[in-house]
């Protein structure tokens, strides 16, 4: 392994499962890979990842055999030995599959996946990270990792703004830098009566990036196994570009100021 080479790890997050983790994970990967970087999609969402089913692969090894073999022998470890190749055109990375089995997922310690996305960071430019929705040891260990966390949420029911709002909460409580965590909305023109900015105050924070809904193109995306990014010439895919566009360019992007303040709408009165 290069001394000098440590790739970015970017953690797809969210409090809420179902809201476009695993498709903006995919997105981002192609997107990097056709800006011409090594990208490596690593699915650490162990006993539901959907990457592979979403990409359409059959991988043949996956993060539980490169588990047991960092335990085995660490000092001839390469993760690179357990990977997937996803190619449609001009677009290929390297995809880290989630366990076949579900038994499997419980006998992967925090430590192992720690070994393995390190292992990453010296192969690859970035290493997009796909996780479940929880605030599990290994989840906390890939946030304190990852180069930039990349919250989701969608604003649809109540609960799940309160869920954004805890786990907003509690990522700011871990005490990374503001740049560290980017605020990114799904779906943000589906059909509530919830106001966006009521949202945004409750939450202390603007919303980093905006993405719009499109179930038809995800739909599509997700049934032929294609990235959006490659395939489609929609608002949905270009704003997935400019979310790209933006972590790769960080000399250059203005990263919004806090807002503070209180929630003076009717959605403040579920918080107070």
């Amino acid at each position: 392994m290069e001394e000098g080479r440590r790739g970015s790890i970017i953690d797809v997050f969210s409090t809420a499962s179902a809201v476009g983790k695993t498709l903006i994970g995919i997105n981002m990967a192609a997107e990097l890979s056709s800006q011409g970087y090594d990208v490596c999609l690593a699915d650490v969402d162990l006993q539901f990842g959907d990457i592979c089913n979403y990409l359409h692969l059959m991988p043949e090894r996956t993060i539980a055999d490169a588990a047991r073999a960092v335990k085995e022998a660490p000092e001839s470890f390469d993760a690179r030995e357990f990977l997937d190749v996803y190619r449609c055109d001009d677009i290929s990375f390297s995809v880290l599959a989630a366990p076949i089995r579900l038994d499997e997922a419980y006998n992967i310690e925090a430590t192992s996946v720690q070994n393995i996305l390190q292992n990453l960071q010296f192969n690859f430019d970035f290493v997009v990270v796909d996780t479940t929705s929880a605030f599990s040891e290994i989840n906390l260990m890939v946030m304190d990792m990852s180069t930039i966390i990349t919250f989701l949420g969608i604003v649809d029911f109540i609960p799940t703004i309160k869920n954004m709002k805890i786990g907003c909460d509690t990522i700011r409580g871990l005490g990374y830098e503001d740049s560290k965590i980017r605020l990114v909305l799904n779906r943000s023109n589906s059909q509530t009566k919830i106001e966006l900015g009521d949202v945004e105050k409750l939450l202390g924070d603007h919303f980093y990036h905006v993405l719009p809904n499109d179930f038809e193109a995800a739909r599509d995306s997700i049934m032929t196994g294609v990235p959006l990014v490659h395939t489609r010439n929609t608002a949905l895919a270009g704003a997935m570009r400019e979310l790209v566009a933006r972590y790769t360019n960080q000399a250059v992007e203005q990263v919004p100021e806090k807002r503070g303040g209180g929630v003076s709408s009717w959605l403040g009165r579920f918080f107070n």
